[in-house]
């Protein structure tokens, strides 16, 4: 969803998008904003692959090529699907993404979509459209493929988490906790609830976070609901969590690493200012019900490699970001995967970003 101080301001988007290609390693950028270009779409150049990332500097504690802090580099990122369709649907609103079968990676739209890319070229291959129980759309925000390869999908309206088949089949639903249900049945806001998911490894405990706080709580304290699985594969409630976000910002989005901590996106909005968007590693949940967490970087600090903006931004990489996925392991670091959610606005982009993270 938009962040919670989002304005619309409409503008004219250039045409001719490149087609959908490879995100590429890119080389090390002059920082600032002046490097950006003028076009309307940009892909990062390719001059220096990926062994610059965690070679001799990295070892003896100097930065990484393309640095966003010590902890996180930019290795390059795409805008070529932007405002693009694929088989008669819409290549963006994308709030969710999650590994999927080998050689291929779900992206979800909160407009009920959810598109198969091809997970190097990030190339469109499928699309299956999900509804709930009576047919109509959902605001799907978050998305884990489960290790049967069906699908938990949340939606912000309820808020609730389904199982979808491949084809996109309502197979089920689990059990939510009162006091997170949207006003007045709960203490949830309005498009501000589970914008989180992901599955702990070992794939027993699954885990939603809300993007804004319950009413009444603390306005920087978030919840993370917990499901455990059952030895018949469903899930049951599990214990809840508390998480403290930076102030004015809501979390979009959330990834357990490989060890089961949890990589945590912050993001806000300020009209005339732009985003801002914090990766934070937060605890692995079982250990007390309060999550602590660091800061890895601030998005913000990122090398431009020549993106633009359609909008006042601190930074013009910067954009709507919602999505995340680990997406494999190199030198060392996690290859991360983050996606923004343009909301269909001519002001914004559906751009994505890989990153190579120290957790």
């Amino acid at each position: 969803m938009r962040p919670r101080t989002l304005r619309t301001a409409l503008a004219t988007v250039t045409a001719g998008l490149a087609a959908a290609g490879c995100l590429t390693a890119a080389a090390p950028a002059t920082a600032g904003p002046s490097t950006a270009t003028a076009t309307a779409t940009a892909t990062a150049t390719a001059t220096a692959g990926p062994s610059t990332v965690a070679g001799p500097a990295a070892a003896q504690g100097r930065p990484p090529a393309n640095a966003c802090s010590p902890a996180v580099s930019l290795t390059g990122f795409t805008d070529a699907l932007d405002k693009t369709t694929y088989d008669g649907a819409y290549v963006g609103n994308l709030s969710a993404l999650a590994p999927d079968r080998r050689g291929s990676l779900a992206a979800l739209s909160d407009r009920s979509s959810l598109l198969r890319l091809d997970a190097r070229t990030l190339e469109p291959r499928g699309v299956v459209t999900l509804a709930d129980e009576s047919g109509a759309a959902l605001d799907s925000e978050a998305l884990v493929t489960d290790r049967d390869g069906t699908y938990l999908v949340s939606s912000e309206t309820e808020p609730s988490v389904r199982r979808y088949s491949r084809t996109g089949g309502l197979l089920g639903r689990l059990p939510v906790p009162d006091d997170l249900r949207t006003a007045p049945e709960g203490r949830g806001r309005a498009n501000g609830s589970f914008e989180g998911l992901t599955l702990l490894p070992g794939g027993r405990t699954l885990l939603a976070s809300m993007e804004y706080p319950l009413d009444g709580d603390p306005a920087d304290l978030v919840r993370i609901q917990s499901w455990q699985r059952t030895r018949h594969g469903d899930f049951r409630l599990g214990a809840q969590y508390t998480y403290r976000t930076d102030p004015g910002l809501g979390v979009s989005e959330v990834t357990a690493t490989p060890d089961g901590r949890l990589l945590v996106l912050e993001r806000g909005f300020t009209a005339g200012v732009g985003n801002t968007v914090r990766l934070q590693l937060a605890d692995r949940p079982g250990r007390g019900t309060v999550l602590h967490k660091r800061l890895l970087a601030d998005l913000a600090d990122c090398p431009v490699l020549g993106a633009t903006a359609k909008q006042p931004q601190p930074n013009p990489l910067l954009d709507n970001f919602e999505g995340m996925a680990v997406t494999g392991r190199s030198g060392g670091r996690l290859e991360v995967l983050v996606v923004s959610d343009d909301n269909q606005n001519a002001v914004q982009t559906t751009r994505f970003l890989r990153l190579r993270v120290r957790a």
